[in-house]
């Protein structure tokens, strides 16, 4: 079978995420020193789509590194109902592949402009989100042609980690970020196993993606490509919150995908697993656990397990392919979803 686009994408992502921490690690560890000195209390984020999950795994890891809490930004505020924001001692970053989108580029500038220290991660250093930040980590992806989103993201991971990491001035967790390329590498090796259970669930109608902590980012990441590339109808979960009703969603045979890798959320997650299984739900997992593992009818073993902070640059990787192998053993081209186009300028 001819390589797609996607694919290719998807396998360039260790090279891709190399690529981000030789060019900006410096540049970053400047612009801690400099945020450094401002008395930043929060964090606010702006971003669309794919980069609102990369948001979600900020918002554990300015807590946990800094104890900073971290809000989603609601650009409609700024763009339909002008509203006054106050953003004093917050730091305003906007997420953007393309750094394109209007509603974005209004947080930060609105921000900026009112006199808080702001940031554009963005692939495209000449972006209009980079022109309105004060400050630019640029992702070095390279062109990314798929219109999902999949190096784009990883690198916004841990351009993200690298800041926080910086800020933090943890050492041992930078020289740890170093060797996570090597991880994404070796989660590729499951490109022929996820396959096969692509083409044992091509029928799925309908599901639900779990995870808790790092990884409920990943679980948004996962339900937001089956929806772009195959049309199944998913929903992402924290574990927390599915058991607080939408459990009731679960029947025989009913498809869940579990993210499961190890750290301070896997008793949990666990637990809720076992649970499932024992209401008869068709479980595939991806974990480096081997409990969790041998609940799942369709097993997907993290081959090289990380700290949990950095997992879900590893776990989103078997997402991908599983989304990617998963349209096409439905029959549909995953370089060409419906209804979609690689920029898309909310406003």
């Amino acid at each position: 079978m001819h390589e797609s686009t996607l694919a290719h994408e998807i396998h360039e992502q260790p090279a891709a995420i190399e690529r981000l921490l030789a060019a900006e690690a410096g540049a970053v560890a400047d612009l801690a020193r400099t945020l450094a000195q401002q008395q930043i209390r929060g964090v606010l984020i702006a971003a669309r789509g794919t980069s609102d999950n990369a948001a979600r795994y900020a918002q554990y890891l300015f807590g946990t590194a800094l104890g900073l809490p971290v809000a989603l930004a609601a650009p409609s505020l700024h763009t339909l109902y002008h509203a006054p924001m106050r953003y004093e001692h917050m730091l305003v970053i906007g997420i953007s592949q393309s750094g394109q989108s209007p509603d974005i580029c209004a947080v930060v500038a609105d921000a900026r402009a009112h006199g808080s220290p702001t940031l554009a991660i963005t692939n495209i250093a000449t972006s209009p989100l980079a022109a309105a930040a004060a400050h630019t980590i640029e992702l070095h992806a390279g062109v990314e042609r798929s219109i999902a989103a999949t190096k784009t993201y990883t690198t916004q991971l841990a351009a993200l980690a690298l800041l926080v990491l910086s800020l933090a001035e943890d050492t041992a967790g930078l020289a740890e970020l170093q060797r996570i390329p090597a991880a994404v590498a070796a989660t590729l090796a499951l490109d022929a196993q996820v396959a096969e259970v692509a083409a044992a669930e091509a029928g799925m109608l309908a599901g639900v993606t779990l995870g808790r902590g790092y990884n409920y980012a990943t679980a948004w990441e996962i339900a937001l490509k089956l929806k772009e590339l195959t049309y199944v109808p998913i929903e992402a979960y924290s574990a927390a919150d599915f058991q607080h009703g939408p459990i009731a969603l679960v029947r025989e045979d009913f498809p869940i995908l579990a993210v499961v890798p190890q750290g301070a959320a896997a008793a949990d997650m666990q637990a809720l697993v076992e649970r499932l299984h024992g209401l008869g739900a068709r479980l595939i997992a991806i974990s480096d656990r081997a409990e969790v593992l041998g609940l799942a009818d369709h097993p997907l073993a993290l081959p090289q397990p990380v700290a949990e902070r950095f997992s879900p640059l590893t776990t989103i990787v078997a997402g991908q392919l599983f989304a990617m192998h998963l349209a096409r053993a439905r029959g549909l081209d995953p370089d060409a979803p419906r209804g979609l186009r690689k920029v898309t300028e909310t406003r």
